[in-house]
C-alpha cells in the first residue's frame, strides 16, 4: 500500500464514522427525548371507607341465597314429552 492509500482510508473511516453519529442520532433519538411521563398512583393504605348506606344495609336482598324454583326434584329425562 502507498502512503496516500492509508491517508485515504483514514479519512474515509473518519468520514463514515461522523455521518454514522449524525444518522444514529436522528434516527434513534437523544434519550432526553424518549422519556415518558408516568401517572403518580396514591399509595394503598388499610383504611377504607364506609359503603353507601343507600345500597349495604340490612334490610337490602341478600343476593347469595340460594333460589329454588318449582318443587326441588329434577327431572331425569328432560328432553321426554312427560313433564312432572
Amino acid at each position: 500500500m502507498k502512503q496516500k492509500d492509508v491517508a485515504l482510508i483514514i479519512v474515509v473511516a473518519f468520514v463514515s464514522a461522523v455521518v454514522a453519529f449524525f444518522l444514529s442520532n436522528i434516527l434513534f433519538g437523544s434519550p432526553s427525548r424518549s422519556q415518558q411521563k408516568a401517572e403518580v398512583v396514591d399509595p394503598i393504605t388499610a383504611n377504607f371507607p364506609s359503603p353507601d348506606q343507600r345500597y349495604f344495609n340490612n334490610t337490602s336482598i341478600d343476593p347469595t341465597q340460594t333460589i329454588t324454583i318449582g318443587n326441588g326434584q329434577t327431572n331425569q329425562a328432560p328432553f321426554n314429552k312427560q313433564s312432572q
